[in-house]
């Protein structure tokens, strides 16, 4: 597997993914369409028109679920039990149709876990940025992960 075992993490390391994807009007309209979410700001254009923004924003749980994604590969691919929870999760600029995001991940902690001998908890920070070079999202998440095999 791609993904990095426990003992791989080292905290303060700091991946820099090079996948990087643009956002289209498709990709936001189906994720608000499949999520129920009926917020005109993300689907209607009149409606976005009249906002500050002038036109729809791209629903920040996409965006979220992008920045995270696109970490996976280089780091919890088959090796991640599962997330175990995220916090301090902030949208500091909006996204729109047409940006582009990369990611980063930054490894804030570890430590070993109390009820598994075999996995431990890494504590990551994941950064997407826009071309703009502009923060668009940022979120501390808690993944659960398998030691390497003994």
């Amino acid at each position: 597997m791609a993904g990095l075992y426990f003992e791989e993490f080292e905290i303060g390391q700091v991946f820099e993914h090079s996948l990087t994807r643009t956002v289209t009007e498709m990709d936001n309209f189906m994720f608000t369409a499949m999520t129920h979410n009926p917020q005109p700001l993300h689907l209607d254009y009149e409606f976005a028109s009249k906002t500050e923004f002038g036109k729809p924003l791209v629903n920040s749980l996409f965006t979220l679920g992008l920045v995270i994604g696109v970490s996976v590969h280089d780091t919890t691919l088959g090796t991640t039990i599962g997330n175990l929870g995220m916090t301090d999760v902030k949208f500091p600029n909006p996204v729109f149709h047409g940006d582009t995001i990369r990611s980063t991940t930054e490894v804030a902690s570890k430590r070993e876990s109390k009820s598994r001998p075999t996995a431990g908890i890494v504590e990551f920070i994941h950064r997407g940025i826009n071309q703009r070079d502009e923060v668009v999202a940022i979120c501390t998440r808690q993944a659960f992960m398998r030691k390497r095999p003994t």
